[in-house]
């Protein structure tokens, strides 16, 4: 499985299967055009925009999997941009949660008038069916932000340990 995102909607994340490949990105941008033909995509996208317009993700836990703790440089600092951008993406996805909750929990309190015997009036009833629409989105990302969150929990610990001082001995001592 190989994971793309947007560098306009980070929190968009494209799965498909197989490796990265020109196919695997053709796939992606399937997905993509489902989402914008559903009116999902919260960003407009450039003219232009194609597949190699895609980031790839890799799982900043799995980069040196197998491989000596030293690694190299290179290695390193991919692991180190991956965590970033993973970090980032939980930025977003956190701000659109908090932005949203108010007002899919002001919706939420007016479903319970669906569940009484109280009239009500075809203007209430359109306005909670405008609000679904809120609610939906709120519970999507917020859903999206938890599981980003769980993701990011690796990504802040590949941070911690590149912050790491590497002083020499030598120095402390001083």
């Amino acid at each position: 499985m190989v994971q793309y995102t947007l560098a306009q909607s980070p929190e968009i994340i494209l799965t498909v299967p197989g490796k990265d490949s020109s196919k695997a990105r053709e796939k992606a941008m399937d997905q993509l055009m489902e989402l914008m033909d559903e009116g999902k995509l919260p960003t407009d996208l450039a003219d232009g925009f194609g597949p190699k317009n895609f980031i790839e993700i890799k799982d900043p836990t799995g980069i040196n999997a197998g491989r000596n703790s030293a690694g190299t440089a290179s290695d390193n600092e991919d692991s180190i941009n991956q965590a970033v951008q993973i970090l980032s993406a939980l930025a977003t996805l956190k701000l659109k949660a908090q932005e949203s909750r108010a007002e899919a929990l002001q919706v939420r309190q007016h479903i319970d008038v669906l569940f009484t015997d109280d009239l009500v009036t075809e203007e209430e009833i359109n306005q909670l069916k405008e609000g679904f629409k809120v609610l939906k989105n709120y519970a999507q990302t917020n859903l999206r932000y938890r599981d980003a969150r769980a993701q990011a929990e690796d990504a802040r610990a590949v941070l911690d340990k590149a912050l790491q001082s590497s002083e020499p001995e030598s120095k402390k001592n001083v």
